[in-house]
């Protein structure tokens, strides 16, 4: 008899319910949806309607972890309750994936952490599904293979993920720092964040320039520009909007003996015949340049995203096989979004490792004035197919 686990999850909107139809309709084999938590009515209906009557349904999420029906859950609510599920979980032995990001604050997550490592048996993972796509992988693998030296430049534009004012107003939660803790950095970069650090390394200092409702009617950033430096001095600059109609994603690394490019769903890559510093050594020319072979990398092709990431999720709980992304790694992304957000705020430079109390404090402040905005009614999008650039 084939094995598999029984899972719930915890939250059943956007990406709740992109996950649990993934799992019904049998794209993860090993993976039997068994119980989801929400306490929105409508959903719940949605849920028995859409997946039978053999699904146990919850209005309380403890109740559902305390029914015994469940293995593992996927976390899928609002960013302030991340940790405080995924550590519910760990100390009833269920296994747990939480949704990007891991949470709003680092103080948090860094609480979530130490939780996991009291429970070593229990599988821990974060679903930052941009990690199984074959063209940062293939990156990951060029950069860390020593063959073009060291990072000297990093440049990412990430401005395709225009949004009307209409997804602002699809929830009470949106855009607030009540009910996001944050706006483009915490809803839509985290996947950019997360693999901006897993291919670059993590920077030692960040000066942000940010703008609070620049595009849209809402608190949190919507525009942001930041310039980083690296520990061995190279430099970085990050760029995103939510507010340009017609953006851009491109990816740029320039390293000793090549310049990779992301842009378009492809990777491309300018080799040096030597390195640059090399050429500029020995070159006699005053305006020569190095020679190099521009051309498209291959790979496999592979692109899974969020079904790859809960197959090997499950893979890790029945098989001991690696994960995706370990949970306790989704720190690094949030570390790099709250020295920004610390920058802004604080209209300095920022080192990292930052004063995380400072940073919780500071936030603090801005959820005591936010706003609680009114919606005639929740509204669900599909999200399939958005992963590329637009998710959530």
């Amino acid at each position: 008899m084939e094995q598999h686990v029984s899972i719930g999850i915890i939250g059943i909107g956007n990406m709740g319910s992109t996950h649990a139809k993934n799992i019904f309709e049998g794209r993860c084999p090993e993976l039997h949806l068994t119980a989801v938590a929400d306490n929105d009515p409508t959903r719940l209906d949605w849920a028995k309607s859409t997946f039978g009557s053999g699904l146990a349904v919850f209005d309380n999420a403890e109740d559902m972890l305390d029914s015994g029906c469940i293995d593992a859950c996927i976390v899928s609510v609002p960013h302030y309750d991340h940790p405080r599920y995924a550590i519910a979980c760990m100390k009833r032995g269920i296994h747990v994936m939480v949704e990007k990001p891991a949470g709003v604050y680092t103080k948090q997550v860094r609480e979530m952490n130490e939780e996991s490592e009291r429970h070593p048996d229990v599988v821990f993972g974060m679903m930052f599904n941009q990690r199984t796509n074959c063209i940062y992988r293939k990156l990951h693998e060029l950069v860390h293979s020593g063959d073009y030296g060291e990072i000297r430049r990093t440049n990412w534009i990430i401005t395709n993920w225009y949004r009307p004012q209409s997804y602002y107003d699809s929830g009470a939660w949106r855009a607030t720092w009540a009910g996001e803790g944050g706006g483009v950095l915490l809803n839509q970069c985290p996947h950019q964040l997360d693999l901006w650090q897993w291919i670059c390394g993590m920077p030692v200092k960040v000066d942000t320039k940010m703008h609070f409702g620049k595009w849209h009617t809402i608190e949190v950033e919507d525009d942001v520009s930041t310039y980083v430096e690296y520990g061995n001095g190279a430099t970085g600059v990050f760029i995103t909007s939510t507010g340009d109609a017609k953006g851009t994603n491109r990816f740029e690394i320039q390293m000793d003996r090549a310049k990779f490019i992301v842009e378009n769903d492809k990777l491309f890559v300018d080799e040096y015949e030597i390195s640059e510093q090399e050429f500029s050594r020995t070159n006699t020319k005053p305006f020569g340049c190095v020679s190099s072979t521009f051309r498209e990398v291959e790979t496999d092709g592979k692109n899974p995203q969020h079904v790859g990431v809960l197959n090997a999720f499950a893979n890790a709980i029945l098989h001991g096989g690696r994960l995706i992304a370990d949970g306790t790694e989704g720190i690094n992304g949030l570390m790099l979004s709250n020295a920004m957000h610390l920058s802004a705020f604080l209209n300095q430079e920022v080192n990292i490792p930052f004063d995380e109390e400072l940073y919780y404090n500071e936030l603090m402040k801005r959820i005591a004035a936010s706003q609680v905005k009114q919606v005639s009614a929740s509204v669900f999008a599909d999200t399939a197919g958005s992963y590329s650039g637009t998710e959530n």
